[in-house]
């Protein structure tokens, strides 16, 4: 049941849906709540939406198997790259490692997200204290699900390159 839910268009609207819930949950908390998302908090934003974009794609090149195996990989890279940045905010919050965040994202002038969608990608404060969602902060909810969410696109990516022929 696993390998087929994991080959199946199921797989990538789970993706999609996670990924796009996430991004509405961190636009309520900025703009209904106004907590202000710093750099790590942009990066991972930057990281759910490429799990989006890649999902789309799937999704939409679904029964071709060179798209699917295309993005089965790109899934696996986004996964993993929301996973430290995620657990990378969860340290800077604990204090585990001493981190200093600026106002800059980082990223290459000729990539400037923050200025082309900035109610998205905007940096509105220094990193360090993530929200309470419930009984956890924003950061401990973030580390924890890039567990599953790791071990998910693993799994299929793995599924995928071993199970030829399995697009459905």
């Amino acid at each position: 049941m696993l390998q087929r839910c994991l080959n199946s268009s199921l797989y990538w609207w789970l993706l999609l849906a996670g990924a796009s819930g996430a991004e509405a949950i961190a636009l309520y908390y900025q703009y209904a709540l106004d907590f202000g998302p710093c750099v790590l908090c942009i990066h991972i934003r930057l990281w759910l939406a490429a799990v989006i974009l890649i999902a789309v794609v799937a999704l939409a090149g679904f029964r071709f198997r060179w798209v699917q195996s295309l993005c089965h990989p790109l899934a696996l890279v986004a996964a993993l790259g929301f996973a430290e940045r995620s657990w990378r905010v969860l340290a800077v919050e604990r204090l585990w490692i001493e981190s200093s965040c600026t106002l800059e994202s980082g990223l290459p002038a000729w990539f400037a997200p923050d200025q082309w969608w900035p109610w998205l990608f905007e940096i509105w404060e220094a990193c360090g204290y993530t929200p309470m969602v419930g009984p956890f902060s924003m950061a401990e909810w973030l580390a924890g699900a890039s567990v599953p969410f790791v071990l998910l696109t693993l799994t299929a990516c793995g599924r995928h390159f071993v199970t030829p022929g399995s697009c459905d």
